[in-house]
């Protein structure tokens, strides 16, 4: 395969294949912004609030659980990875795609119930505290040192930023729904979402953070109520989600294409690589059931902690940084990407048959 590339690459359209590999992987990294985006927008800091201390509990405990089992798995399937290694996929298993558990109680029509409202509350709190633990981690590898003061710098920026985007970030949507009274009104609320969306983004680099983080917390923030007045008369009002899914299904499908052309599939029939990616499932596995402890005793703490499960997108977008960063090796990362896959796919069926159980 190297001598193939080598190859392309030194002939007559080399630089072509560079130009496309380049505008392709950044419109990959404008898909992540929206993929991001979306599932900001399946949180809200009003579902938050209500869920309040057991949602907190639960996200803290199914972020610390699985970091501490991926860094005693990674150590123990993988005696001579580094520090970097192990901590990046640490962080990977903390993450909860809180898109994917909100379809599935969503079409099961479970949402108004006290396990899904946990559960949601949840994962919102765990995709915030992931991204904090993402911002922390890349900066570790980066700098090269576990320095306190970089760590407890990051960590105050990042409840900084979104203290402040949550406050400010209403009132300048307000002004912005005036200022673009010009345009139609769904004209007017696509192009306020898509300059919230990068305006956040940009912000979120300016403190040191990822842009994904400003994706995320702009998704928080901005909702339809914010353009109710000028659609009070519209017939068929189209929703924020309706107006960006186009841009997300365009661009977010380039960076899942990337995660996959990067995925070498021999790798799967390597038992070293299975033997680790069978360790990050289980761990992911437990590490996420332990969350439910942090349930009220009344709920069902088993269908909570399955609630949180699955990886999907946000593990993604995990392994491809620490890839990026050059901390996770191919079979590391291919044991990554097969833990994301098992732990997206086994969660929406132990979750329908928990609750069926319910009806039992």
């Amino acid at each position: 395969y190297a001598n193939l590339v080598q190859d392309a690459l030194s002939s007559n359209q080399g630089n072509d294949l560079i130009k496309v590999a380049y505008v392709v992987d950044i419109f990959s990294r404008y898909g992540v912004i929206f993929l991001l985006f979306m599932v900001g927008l399946e949180s809200s800091v009003g579902e938050i609030k209500r869920t309040g201390r057991e949602s907190f509990q639960v996200a803290s405990i199914g972020v610390l659980a699985p970091i501490a089992l991926g860094l005693g798995v990674t150590y123990l399937l993988i005696p001579t990875s580094n520090f970097s290694s192990a901590l990046f996929v640490a962080a990977t298993l903390s993450a909860t795609s809180v898109g994917i558990t909100a379809r599935v109680l969503k079409d099961m029509g479970k949402l108004k119930t006290r396990e899904a409202q946990t559960i949601l509350g949840a994962a919102m709190i765990d995709d915030i505290l992931g991204l904090i633990i993402l911002a922390v981690v890349s900066s570790i590898i980066i700098n090269g040192v576990v320095d306190v003061w970089m760590i407890s710098h990051i960590i105050i920026l990042a409840l900084i930023f979104f203290a402040g985007t949550l406050f400010i970030g209403p009132w300048v949507l307000r002004k912005a729904v005036i200022f673009f009274g010009f345009l139609d009104p769904w004209e007017a609320k696509f192009s306020i979402a898509f300059l919230f969306i990068m305006g956040l983004s940009w912000l979120a680099t300016l403190v040191q953070l990822a842009t994904i983080i400003g994706a995320f917390a702009a998704g928080m923030i901005i909702h339809d109520g914010f353009f109710a007045a000028r659609e009070k008369d519209v017939k068929k009002q189209l929703s924020i989600k309706e107006l960006v899914a186009p841009l997300e299904a365009l661009l977010a499908p380039l960076f899942f294409m990337l995660i996959g052309i990067q995925v070498k599939l021999e790798a799967f029939f390597d038992w070293h690589v299975l033997m680790m990616g069978g360790g990050l499932i289980v761990a992911a596995i437990i590490g996420k059931l332990l969350s439910g402890l942090g349930a009220n005793r009344k709920d069902d703490r088993l269908l909570i902690g399955i609630g949180m499960l699955p990886r999907g997108e946000v593990g993604l977008v995990f392994a491809s940084i620490g890839r990026t960063l050059g901390v996770i090796p191919d079979a590391l990362f291919s044991a990554i990407i097969l833990m994301v896959i098992v732990t997206t796919m086994i969660a929406p069926l132990w979750l329908k048959s928990r609750y069926k159980k319910h009806l039992v």
